[in-house]
């Protein structure tokens, strides 16, 4: 199955990339590919699948990555999923937190190539669309030059149209999810060699990125390239995508067209019973380096979270910011 055209994405992250947070980047760039939280198969499954699968169609492309070491009910969240239109499956091989590890996944399935190539076949039999593994470069003692390769070539048999891999190790135990972020040391090189071994294979890079110009360096080597925290705590940083690594024409940002947009969203959403809060916690970083931008952070952070806030809070805090101030400023800050 294709999968080409992938050459920026913003990682899955827990807590951060809910549909709130998706509409809002997708609003800043028109082609980066997009992924959900991770969402457990058993959740699917069994839970409020509108609430978990639900996304708004401008979100689009859009990956959906799961979690789960159950060849069977992650070919039944496939199935389930199928009919909310995801762009993508994505497999969860490489989150090290406790929650995932006791429900024996995420990470941990680094130890068990097998396992992951019977989930994966499992649900490339029931999905429309392509599914691909994100995983680290091994776990633990495990030596990447075996355990990386081991890996790719046990799902690549068994169908993955696609790996994403974060070029550090994870520690089972010892290391809290954000320190397994930071202090496993990166290794690109190993991705590098991953891509020239299977040079027909999409492979994209993650882990530590946090420029344009790093993104672009990478793609030298590499199919693609995804930004988590970069991507999230400094938005702007998107603004760019398009037109850098998609042939989109040259232009400023629309950040008056954004306003109105995410304003209209906002109603939306608060209309139907939601609240300020949960679309304004994701555009907090926007503005980085512009004058004004330490005032934009203080009213979404305060004023957004108060009882009956409306949209008219995004149109003060976009109005304290000074964009007469060099827009590089914003994406390289």
């Amino acid at each position: 199955m294709s999968y080409k055209g992938r050459k920026f994405a913003v990682a899955p992250m827990i807590d951060w990339t809910d549909r709130h947070c998706r509409y809002f980047h997708r609003q800043i760039s028109r082609q980066a590919l997009l992924y959900t939280e991770m969402v457990v198969a058993d959740a699917i499954i069994h839970g409020p699948r509108d609430r978990l699968l639900g996304h708004d169609a401008a979100e689009h492309p859009l990956a959906l990555q799961l979690g789960g070491s159950d060849p069977a009910k992650l070919a039944e969240a496939v199935r389930i999923s199928e009919a909310y239109g995801y762009d993508e499956i994505n497999l969860n091989v490489g989150c090290p937190s406790d929650r995932v590890q006791s429900g024996t996944f995420g990470a941990c399935l680094m130890l068990t190539p097998e396992t992951v190539a019977e989930c994966i076949a499992a649900m490339k039999r029931v999905a429309t669309v392509p599914v691909t593994v994100k995983c680290r470069i091994g776990v633990d003692e495990q030596e990447p030059e075996q355990a990386l390769p081991a890996l790719i070539t046990r799902v690549l048999d068994a169908g993955a149209d696609a790996i994403w891999i974060h070029a550090r190790k994870a520690w089972l135990k010892g290391l809290s999810p954000k320190e397994n972020r930071e202090i496993p040391p990166l290794d690109y090189e190993i991705v590098y060699r991953m891509k020239q071994r299977w040079p027909d294979v999409f492979i994209g890079i993650n882990g530590g990125i946090r420029t344009l110009d790093e993104a672009a360096t990478h793609l030298a080597h590499v199919d693609g390239v995804m930004l988590g925290r970069a991507a999230y705590q400094n938005a702007a940083i998107l603004s760019e995508i398009d037109q850098r690594f998609f042939g989109a024409p040259a232009g400023e940002p629309d950040w008056e067209g954004l306003r109105d947009r995410m304003m209209a969203y906002a109603e939306r959403h608060i209309a139907s019973g939601g609240r300020l809060q949960h679309v304004a916690r994701h555009m907090v970083g926007l503005f980085t380096g512009l004058p004004g931008a330490r005032r934009y952070r203080q009213i979404l952070s305060t004023d957004a979270a108060k009882s009956g806030a409306g949209p008219e809070v995004l149109a003060a805090a976009f109005a304290a910011v000074d964009f007469s101030g060099t827009e590089q400023e914003a994406v390289s800050a």
